[in-house]
C-alpha cells in the first residue's frame, strides 16, 4: 500500500486527479452518474461519517427534539470557566494578528453614523430580559436601547399568543429567532431569504451553546433573568466574528457539508488506518484537518458527528494561532450531539509550520496525557509510511483548477453528495480573485440556494442569466449542484455541461471524497 501511495503522489495532469491504476472503473464508466441518494458521485461505499441531513432544512429542527446520546459528558460549570480563560488569553493576539482585526475595528463604530447603517448585514443577540449579549458592529452598550425595542416587539407579539418571524420594510429584512433563554435578530439588505438568514442565526446560537452548554445557559437565567451573559462570554467574541465571516465566504456552511483535501485514496486509507489504531477508551472522534479541509475522520462505532458541530470545531481551530504553540486541551460542547455537557478536545498541529491539525475528542476531562499518547502513536505509525509524504505533497496544492474539468464555459461550481455529506469545488478563477468578487459570487450561490430550497415553492432546477455570469442550480435526491458559467454561454451548453461535470466528479471521487470512513 505504501508503494501505491508513493506512486499516487504525482502532479495532476490531463485534467484528472486520480491515478489510472486507482480509478474505480465500475463506477467511473457508468454512462449516467447516479441521481438517487447513495449512487451519486462521492457517495460513501460503507457507513456514513455524519448525521444524515437533507441540506440546511435540518438546521430548523428544534434542539429539544434531538435524540438523547448515551455517551457520558462532563456537565460541570468549571469547563466553561476553563474555556473562558483559554479564549481570554488568546483575544489580544487574535485581534492584532488575524483577519478578524477588521471586525474588531468595526466594534468601535458610532452606531448613529452612516457607516454603521450602511453594513449589509447586522446580527444581534440578547437575553429574554432584553440584556444585550452580542452585536456584530458597534458596541453592546451603545445598542442597549435598540435591543430593548427588539425584545419589546417579540414580547408584544407573544402576548397575542403568536410568534414574530420577520419584518420586511424598505428593502430590509429583520429576522427573529427565539431560542430560550436567548433571542437572536438578523437585519439584512442582501438577497438572502428569511430561511437563509435563520440558518445563520442558528449557527450563532450553536456557537454560544458550544461555549457554555444549554444546561448551564438555562441554569443561569433561571436563577437571574437579567444576568449579563457577556461576563461569561468575554474574550470569545472573535469566535462569533469569525463564524459570521465564514458564513459569508465558506460554501460548506451554505451546503451543510464539508470539503476534503484532494488526496490519493491509497494515502488517505493509510492515514485513516493509522488514526484508527491510535485509539483510547474515552476517545469518540479523531479528526485530521488541513486548513479548512478535512483529511479524514474516524469515529467511535454508533456515534455520529453533525456538520454543524464539525464547522464549530473548524471555527475554533481556525480562529486562533495559539494551538500552534503546543498541545491544547479545551472543553467544547458539540450542541447537535448533546447540548447538556462538554467533551474535551486535544488540539495540536503535527508540525509547527504545517497546516495539518489533529483534534482528538474525549469524554474524560482528565484524559489529556492519554490523548497526547494517542497523537504520538499516530505520528510514529504515519511517519513510517510513504503516505505521510503523499499527504505533505497534497498540502502544496490543496485545491484544483476548474480548467481540469475541460468545460471551457465553466468558471466555478459547488457539488455536494447528500449521502456522504461532503462537497467539492475548484479554486476561484482569476475573474473572482478579489475578496469582493468572491463574496459577490457566494451571494449569487446563496440566492440560487434560496430559490431551490424555497419553503413553499422549492425548485428542482433554476437557470439565471446576467451581464457578468450565468448560473445553474440543480437539486436531486442524491446531490446538489451549483454552476457558474461565462455570460456568453447558453442554457443548452449549461445543461450539457452538467453531465460532463458529473462524469468527471465520478472519475475523480477517489481523491475528492472519503468513500470508506473508518470506526474504532
Amino acid at each position: 500500500m505504501d508503494g501505491e501511495a508513493q506512486r499516487a503522489a504525482v502532479s495532476w495532469e490531463n485534467g484528472t486527479l486520480a491515478p489510472v491504476d486507482r480509478l474505480r472503473s465500475e463506477r467511473a464508466d457508468s454512462p449516467t452518474p447516479g441521481l438517487v441518494e447513495g449512487t451519486e458521485p462521492g457517495a460513501g461505499q460503507k457507513s456514513a461519517m455524519f448525521v444524515h441531513a437533507q441540506s440546511f432544512e435540518d438546521l430548523t429542527a428544534d434542539a429539544e427534539g434531538e435524540a438523547h446520546r448515551e455517551t457520558e459528558l462532563d456537565e460541570s460549570g468549571e469547563c466553561a470557566e476553563e474555556l473562558k480563560v483559554l479564549v481570554g488569553e488568546k483575544t489580544i493576539e487574535e485581534q492584532h494578528n488575524n483577519d478578524v482585526s477588521s471586525e474588531t475595528r468595526s466594534k468601535e463604530e458610532d452606531v448613529s453614523s452612516e457607516t454603521w447603517r450602511s453594513h449589509r448585514k447586522h446580527v444581534f443577540v440578547l437575553s429574554e430580559a432584553g440584556k444585550p449579549i452580542y452585536t456584530r458592529y458597534g458596541t453592546e452598550e451603545a445598542l442597549s436601547s435598540t435591543m430593548g425595542v427588539m425584545m419589546a416587539l417579540v414580547s408584544f407579539v407573544e402576548a397575542e399568543k403568536n410568534i414574530i418571524r420577520s419584518i420586511h420594510a424598505d428593502g430590509c429584512k429583520v429576522v427573529f429567532l427565539t431560542k430560550s433563554p436567548l433571542v437572536l435578530v438578523g437585519v439584512s439588505r442582501t438577497c438572502q431569504s428569511d430561511k437563509e438568514l435563520l440558518r445563520e442565526l442558528q449557527y450563532i446560537y450553536y456557537q454560544i451553546v458550544s461555549l457554555l452548554t444549554l444546561t448551564q445557559l438555562n441554569h443561569i437565567f433561571q436563577h437571574k433573568q437579567n444576568y449579563d451573559l457577556r461576563r461569561l462570554l468575554a474574550g470569545s467574541e472573535y469566535l462569533t466574528d469569525n463564524l459570521l465571516h465564514r458564513l459569508d465566504r465558506d460554501p460548506g456552511l451554505l451546503l451543510s457539508a464539508v470539503t476534503c483535501l484532494p488526496l490519493p485514496s491509497s494515502a488517505r486509507d493509510v492515514v485513516s488506518s493509522s488514526l484508527q489504531t491510535a485509539k483510547a477508551k474515552s476517545l469518540v472522534f479523531s479528526i485530521l484537518l488541513a486548513g479548512d479541509r478535512l483529511v479524514t475522520l474516524v469515529r467511535k462505532r454508533d456515534q455520529f458527528l453533525h456538520h454543524i458541530d464539525l464547522h464549530l470545531v473548524f471555527n475554533l481551530v481556525g480562529s486562533s494561532s495559539s494551538f500552534r504553540e503546543g498541545e491544547g486541551w479545551t472543553p467544547i460542547c458539540l450542541p447537535k450531539f448533546n447540548t447538556a455537557g462538554f467533551f474535551h478536545a486535544h488540539i495540536s498541529y503535527l508540525e509547527p509550520a504545517s497546516e495539518l491539525c489533529l483534534i482528538l475528542v474525549s469524554t474524560d476531562r482528565e484524559d489529556f496525557f492519554n490523548m497526547s499518547d494517542c497523537k504520538q502513536r499516530f505520528l510514529e505509525r504515519l511517519s513510517k509510511r510513504s503516505a505521510y509524504q503523499a499527504l505533505k505533497e497534497a498540502l502544496k496544492c490543496p485545491s484544483y483548477s476548474v480548467a481540469q474539468v475541460c468545460i471551457p464555459e465553466l468558471r466555478h461550481f459547488l457539488y455536494k453528495s447528500k449521502s456522504s455529506g461532503l462537497y467539492t469545488s475548484p479554486e476561484f478563477p482569476e475573474v473572482y480573485q478579489s475578496d469582493e468578487e468572491q463574496e459577490r459570487l457566494m451571494g449569487l450561490y446563496q440566492d440560487l440556494h434560496s430559490c431551490l430550497h424555497h419553503p413553499t415553492r422549492p425548485l428542482r432546477s433554476f437557470y439565471r442569466c446576467s451581464e457578468t455570469e450565468n448560473l445553474l442550480g440543480w437539486v436531486t435526491s442524491g446531490f446538489e449542484l451549483y454552476l457558474c458559467f461565462s455570460p456568453l454561454g447558453t442554457k443548452a451548453l449549461a445543461v450539457s455541461a452538467v453531465n460532463k461535470l458529473l462524469k468527471w466528479i465520478r472519475k475523480e471521487e477517489d481523491r475528492l471524497f472519503i468513500l470508506s470512513p473508518l470506526t474504532y
